[in-house]
């Protein structure tokens, strides 16, 4: 996979999904925190598909 995903973006959507799933783990988020896995995973791996299929990046580095 190709990294599509920019360090900024990545740090966003890690801390994003941690805030999520803790909502949603503690009963204070609705079911839709769980969400938060799906901005997780993209953040850790360094690769949206969303991204992919829209043919955009936040990279800034073709090589990173």
């Amino acid at each position: 996979m190709k990294v599509n995903i920019g360090k900024v973006d990545r740090i966003l959507r890690i801390v994003a999904g941690v805030i999520l799933l803790s909502l949603a783990a503690t009963g204070i988020f609705s079911p839709w925190g769980w969400v938060g896995i799906i901005l997780l995973a993209t953040g850790i791996a360094k690769y949206c598909p969303a991204y992919a299929l829209l043919g955009k990046s936040s990279c800034t580095m073709e090589n990173e």
